[in-house]
């Protein structure tokens, strides 16, 4: 297993101790950071003997046996300060617990904490992800949570599951279609744990598509097992665009919501809708944006090349440039994802190239976004740290949720279970 170590050189009354942090590729980063996150409530019980075994395996003391009491708790306290000296720490005075799978960047940890929630556990399987949940929240998610000894982390008697799963076709064997027939799927460790874990209520993500794949027995497979297998009360799945809360991305997501029978919820109102327009010039970059996010010369003529080739052909496909007054399309990763919210931005004043394009900079001021704007049409707030490679940011944010639309339903769930 490769290893990477750092170490630090703390003082605490005129004595010198040394740290050493051991990065592995494991769940122990997550177990620690779950521990330290939940050290002040009674969630920390859950991850503190395996915590402590690795407290003991990162921290070397140079002073004598008596005196380890001394600094283990100078180092506890310095583990401390770097998971809660955040940008987005746990509320203080939360009022519910909440898991977040599936967890990408944070978007649902976001929302949720917006609201007065406290996360208990984490999931995500992307390092790159990973690296930025952490430098945002102070934690590391734990890894893939098909694995049963990922799913042992999970702590008990946390009120809300959130999710959002990706799409797979299920191969349906029984006549229903219901918990059995999504074996092998995402969902169906969804499922597994809702069953486990009994949580008072559930907020389900996925792309529109989900509605119609498969011919509809996709959709009705998961309503299936939810409602029959493990009876919760789950109204009718609603399809939201994120241009209706405050955000200028023509972004539509399905989504699904569930209540433990035990809550007597027997209703259920996703939000009403703002009567806000707000268009892409409120979450324009402020100054000029580097050369390097303009597009070559070379490289609009193949985009214009490859539109009319598909209008010929009476196809749709092709780039848009998107005027300050209008909205985005969704922001996406891969494919054109990019290429589809290009803006003009006549700002630029330094025309020389700052990466290796064959050809000039365009002189007409098209450009694409920056994924600082990206996080902004995602409901990021602009102290949200993104500490990863443009190539990688534009990724997250494409896959990430649109905050303001899951805040807007999960207030409504809340307002429900928190009678």
């Amino acid at each position: 297993m490769m290893m990477k170590e750092t170490i630090s050189i703390d003082e605490f009354d005129g004595k010198k101790f040394k740290i050493r942090f051991v990065e592995e590729d494991d769940n122990r980063k997550a177990v620690l950071t779950h521990y330290l996150h939940n050290y002040h409530n009674g969630v920390k019980k859950h991850y503190e003997k395996e915590a402590l075994e690795y407290l003991n395996q990162i921290i070397e003391y140079k002073n004598q046996e008596e005196e380890l009491g001394l600094v283990n708790e100078v180092a506890l306290q310095q583990l401390l300060f770097e998971v809660e000296n955040v940008p987005f720490p746990t509320p203080k005075d939360y009022t519910f617990k909440f898991i977040d799978l599936f967890a990408g960047i944070g978007g649902f940890r976001l929302a949720l904490q917006n609201l007065g929630g406290k996360c208990v556990f984490t999931s995500e399987w992307d390092e790159n992800a990973k690296k930025t949940y952490r430098a945002n929240f102070g934690e590391t998610p734990f890894g893939d949570i098909t694995k049963e000894y990922t799913k042992n982390y999970i702590p008990d008697n946390f009120d809300v599951l959130c999710a959002g799963f990706p799409c797979q076709a299920f191969s349906i064997a029984g006549k229903r279609g219901g918990f059995e027939d999504t074996r092998g799927t995402l969902f169906f460790d969804v499922a597994d744990i809702i069953k486990r874990k009994q949580p008072k209520a559930f907020f389900l993500e996925n792309v529109k598509g989900l509605k119609n794949h498969d011919k509809g027995k996709t959709l009705a497979t998961i309503l299936n097992t939810l409602r029959n297998d493990l009876n919760y009360y789950v109204p009718e799945p609603e399809i939201l665009n994120a241009k209706d809360f405050g955000i200028p991305q023509n972004r539509e997501r399905i989504f699904i919501v569930g209540f433990h029978k035990n809550t007597g919820i027997t209703s259920f109102d996703y939000p009403n809708v703002l009567n806000q327009k707000i268009t892409f010039k409120e979450v324009k970059e402020e100054n000029v944006v580097d050369t390097k996010y303009y597009l070559s010369t070379q490289y609009l003529q193949t985009l214009e090349n490859h539109k009319a080739r598909h209008e010929k052909k009476g196809n749709g496909f092709g780039y848009n440039i998107i005027k300050d007054d209008e909205i985005a399309n969704a922001v996406v990763c891969g494919g054109m994802g990019r290429e589809r919210n290009l803006v003009i931005d006549h700002r630029i004043t330094n025309y020389t190239p700052t990466t290796k394009i064959k050809s000039e900079v365009n002189k007409l001021g098209i450009r694409k976004m920056t994924p600082r704007e990206w996080a902004r049409l995602q409901g990021f707030p602009d102290n949200f740290v993104i500490p990863v490679s443009d190539t990688s940011a534009y990724k997250q944010f494409g896959n990430s949720v649109a905050v303001p639309a899951i805040q807007a339903t999960a207030n409504e769930i809340l307002k429900l279970i928190l009678k």
